[in-house]
């Protein structure tokens, strides 16, 4: 359903942690880049834009709604980011 096309993160003490994971969903007609934040504590904050050109707006909502109601795949690009953390 999902493919990890790049994934990285990094770390500062001004910012937190900030990772960004560009990936492919089955049968959408454009790729995606999540960027994740987290300053403190253990929650995650999001962006989700298309990664190049713009495309469907339902498209877009469908991978929010999906990020919103599956923690495998809201995991799966965390752990994707957290991977590659440099310090």
């Amino acid at each position: 359903m999902i493919t990890i096309l790049e994934s990285s993160m990094t770390h500062s003490k001004e910012d937190g942690y900030v990772g960004k994971v560009e990936f492919r969903v089955d049968n959408h007609k454009q790729p995606y880049e999540i960027t994740l934040y987290r300053k403190k504590g253990k929650e995650w904050s999001y962006s989700l834009n298309f990664l190049k050109d713009s495309g469907g707006e339902e498209e877009i909502e469908a991978v929010e709604e999906l990020l919103e109601e599956n923690d495998e795949i809201y995991e799966l690009l965390v752990e994707a980011a957290k991977s590659k953390l440099q310090e």
